[in-house]
């Protein structure tokens, strides 16, 4: 994602201040209360404790003209602790009733949590299901950095985006990067709108004004890169040479200024594969949308259909496709890490300028390497950025990527562009952090990478040019 002005990559936000309160707890004696709140450096009231969820099956119906989301949530969840309660996060919306096991199960509200008692407890290691009756008008959010995200209204229907938090404004969930699930997500619109989410468009059918569309997405996925984003969009179903299906949809006033951008999305795939390894997703896409003035990021990396507020350029599609590797497919444990997604994204840009005969990395780097050391790149360290209105500043994507290069001089380009491609494999559908990238690249050189990543990851201000 990227919080760059408009001509910027993934979007993703900091947090209103309310989510930057210390997570629920519970004062259940027995400590049998699952957590609100997974111990995030940056955001530790999202997410939750004591379960893991493997499946979202979602079923939405939306009212564009009156605003109005009634909804059903089926969470198919894991135990990893002994639980008299949990806690899902869900923003505003009413809650008429909840169920676990096919049992009535009672419920309570505080902040963003729902909170949830089962009629039995559940047991360590068993799997369970949760459903959770739900409506209203769901709301956007303002982040930390003054960014808004969440179900944004736009003129004919919503847009909607996630990452930090903005998910939970629209479905019930545990809300953090570490639990990754596959979805099933069904809208139904008035006829003559388009409902846009993750993964493969499985039915799409009619009745009594109304339209139903089915998705599949079956790959584990943050919370943060779904979507439901809804319009009168012009659809465009295709194919990449090696066959991948791509759905690509745009507000009939972006379709002009997107052509040329998003007719180059099948190159893209398949240059990016050729760096980094085979695609991770069962289809690629876009989302083009024409959104509110207050929407001031570019784009967001949604899983398989990267989410662009306004007509993309080509390089904004190149980083946000660069994120189906680094950041979906291989996602960060904690939002501190989310130089591990835009740093490779940002880093895939200046690999497709010199692709396309334009500066070197090396003259990328060198570059941005001159401005003076009070210069915002320098203002924290991208492993460490400090606070949530932190989590896309500069340093993450710019710094990032010039760590990037200093360590292809480290290692070399041969172990470097080893590493581009067997990173996203080894961690494919998982989560990682910092530490485990240093390790990953260490165990492919003789080179001491431990001073490098001290320097431009961790230290303060600007670094030396070690390489």
């Amino acid at each position: 994602m990227n919080r760059r002005p408009l001509r910027s990559c993934g979007a993703t936000a900091a947090l209103s201040a309310s989510l930057l309160l210390s997570a629920c707890t519970s004062s259940d004696p027995r400590g049998a209360a699952g957590s609100g709140g997974v111990g995030d450096p940056l955001f530790p009231a999202l997410g939750n404790g004591g379960y893991q969820v493997r499946h979202y099956g979602l079923d939405l119906d939306y009212d564009v003209e009156k605003g109005r989301l009634d909804a059903t949530a089926d969470l198919t969840a894991e135990a990893t602790k002994d639980l008299r309660s949990f806690q899902l996060d869900l923003q505003g919306l009413k809650v008429s009733g909840v169920r676990v096991d096919g049992e009535d199960a009672a419920f309570s509200r505080k902040g963003h949590k729902l909170i949830v008692r089962p009629a039995d407890g559940l047991r360590k290691g068993a799997s369970f299901r949760t459903t959770v009756h739900y409506g209203g008008s769901p709301q956007e959010l303002t982040d930390p950095d003054g960014t808004t995200e969440g179900w944004v209204k736009t003129p004919d229907g919503a847009f909607v985006a996630g990452e930090p938090a903005g998910s939970m404004t629209w479905f019930p969930g545990n809300n953090h990067p570490a639990d990754k699930a596959t979805y099933d997500v069904t809208i139904t619109v008035p006829k003559g709108y388009t409902a846009v989410s993750n993964g493969e468009l499985r039915a799409q059918r009619t009745s009594g004004g109304h339209t139903t569309f089915t998705w599949h997405n079956g790959r584990p996925m943050a919370s943060y890169l779904a979507t439901a984003t809804i319009g009168r969009f012009d659809v465009r179903t295709s194919r990449t040479p090696d066959g991948l299906p791509l759905y690509v949809a745009v507000d009939p006033a972006e379709v002009g200024a997107s052509r040329g951008p998003l007719e180059k999305l099948p190159e893209i795939v398949e240059w990016e594969s050729g760096l980094f390894g085979p695609y991770p997703f069962a289809s690629a896409g876009a989302v083009v949308d024409r959104t509110p003035s207050r929407i001031t990021w570019g784009a967001l990396e949604t899983q398989t259909k990267p989410i662009y507020a306004g007509a993309p350029d080509t390089t904004t599609v190149v980083h946000e496709m660069a994120h189906q590797w680094f950041g979906d497919s291989v996602t960060p444990k904690t939002w501190a890490d989310t130089w591990l997604n835009e740093s490779f994204a940002t880093y895939a840009e200046w690999l497709w300028a010199e692709h396309k005969g334009g500066k070197t990395p090396q003259q990328q780097f060198d570059a941005l390497y001159k401005d003076a050391p009070h210069h915002e790149r320098w203002d924290f360290p991208p492993a460490r950025p400090g606070t949530a209105k932190n989590v896309t500043g500069p340093p993450v994507y710019e710094r990032g990527a010039m760590f990037l290069q200093q360590l292809r001089n480290a290692v070399g380009d041969q172990t470097f562009f080893r590493i581009l491609k067997e990173w996203p494999a080894a961690y494919r559908y998982r989560t990682a952090d910092s530490a485990d990238f240093l390790a990953f690249c260490q165990e492919r050189t003789d080179v001491d990478l431990a001073p490098l990543f001290q320097a431009w990851l961790y230290g303060e201000g600007k670094p030396k040019r070690l390489y």
